[in-house]
């Protein structure tokens, strides 16, 4: 899965970016209350335990 769709995903179940950071877009998820870090490299494919990370931390499934 490619980090665009994963932010589709995101987008899509309420969480938004909170800020940008120098490597990564820092996102907050109302669901968790939570901030984490996603690539900014959209067209990468995330490997499957940064994806795993990813969806414990917003309370999204990816």
């Amino acid at each position: 899965m490619k980090y665009s769709e994963i932010k589709k995903k995101l987008k899509k179940a309420g969480c938004y970016i909170d800020r940008q950071g120098s490597n990564h877009e820092w996102w907050f998820s109302p669901i968790t209350n939570k901030r984490f870090a996603v690539s900014r490299h959209n067209t990468e494919d995330a490997r499957e335990g940064t994806k795993r990370a990813i969806g414990k931390q917003s309370g999204v499934e990816l």
